[in-house]
Formats: C-alpha cells, structure tokens, sequence
C-alpha cells in the first residue's frame, strides 16, 4: 500500500449477484468522496458488459490483461460462481492477484472461488447461509454460519448479499481509521432496521 492509499479491485463476472459488489462498492466510493487516499476499480475477464444475476448490466474498467496491481481484492458472489469455479483463467488470475494482496475479501458464494484458487484453505471463512453446506463439503476449510463476517489474518469473508456492506465498512475502519469507517456509515445513513424482522 503506498502514501496514495489502496488500490481496490472488485470482480465481475456474468450472474454476479448485484448488492454483493455494489455495496462494498458504495462503501469504497464514499470513502474516496470524503477525500481518502485510494483507487477503486472494476475487473473482469474482458472488457464487455456483464450482465448481472437481477439484469443489471455494469461495463467493468479493465480486463485480467490490463488491471492494476491491487492492494485489496473483492470477490463477489451470486449464481456465476458456480459456473466461474471451472474456469481457469479467472481462477488463475485470482490466484495470482490474492499472493501480492493486502486483504482478501470475498462476499457470499464468492468465497467459492478464493477457495478454489486456493485462498480460504485450512482457514475460516463464511457464505451465504444456503451454501455453508456446500462450501463446507468441498473440505480443507472452515465455515462459520450465522455471522455476517470473519476474518482470518488477510482473508475477510462476508455472509450474503448485504453483509457485504458490513465487511466493507470494516476494512475501511482497518484501512484509514475506525472515525472514518463511522463518518462513511453516517453519510450512507447505513443503520439497518428491517421491516418484518419479527417474523423471520
């Protein structure tokens, strides 16, 4: 990480679950609004729109071939990475990012793909409360369930779709100071009281 503040890396990859990015990324932007050090980018395999899990389609700023050196990668869930698992340029890709990381991150089933590229093994991690089973089958991996995120020395992982947002505001307390992470949540007026919570 240099004095210009973190570069951030968020993937995208066809049926990446919408809020699982663009949380995080709300987080990030307001942060680098407030006038924080840093650099926030998008990343996909090429440089084409992505059409997201709910239709959403979002044009990424590089390709694996012209991305930034990062400093924090983000790997988001939804049902592409069920397909994006096999996939051995995106696999490689992350394998290679995650060696030279500061943090590790990943929310829902994006933790999926950091285990298939090797991130998450003989480490503790969680997912999506659908998939803890699954993930946890897939062995050499610890899955805590109920929580909305662990971290594990560089590696942070996030529970479904809006625990993400949590994660995010996390690292941001990490990265420039627990002030900051707080002033990020105020201005987002990120102070979650569901409706109907009673009768989950």
């Amino acid at each position: 990480m240099t004095d210009q503040g973190p570069t951030i890396g968020i993937l995208l990859f066809d049926d990446v679950e919408e809020l699982d990015f663009a949380g995080p990324w709300e987080v990030f932007g307001v942060m680098l609004q407030l006038g924080m050090a840093g650099r926030l980018v998008t990343i996909a395999e090429e440089v084409r729109p992505i059409r997201c899990a709910k239709a959403l389609r979002v044009l990424p700023d590089h390709s694996f071939a012209d991305a930034p050196a990062l400093d924090v990668v983000l790997v988001p869930g939804g049902q592409g990475t069920r397909r994006e698992v096999d996939n051995p340029v995106l696999v490689d890709w992350l394998r290679g990012v995650v060696s030279s990381c500061t943090w590790v991150t990943s929310v829902c089933t994006g933790a999926l793909l950091l285990h298939e590229a090797g991130s998450t093994r003989g480490r503790r991690v969680t997912t999506h409360w659908a998939f803890v089973e699954s993930l946890r089958a897939r062995g050499d991996v610890t899955v805590l369930d109920g929580v909305r995120y662990v971290r594990d020395g560089n590696l942070v992982s996030a529970a479904g779709v809006s625990a993400g947002i949590d994660m995010a505001l996390w690292l941001v307390g990490q990265i420039h100071g627990v002030d900051v992470a707080r002033t990020v949540q105020r201005h987002m007026e990120y102070d979650p009281a569901p409706p109907y919570t009673a009768d989950v």
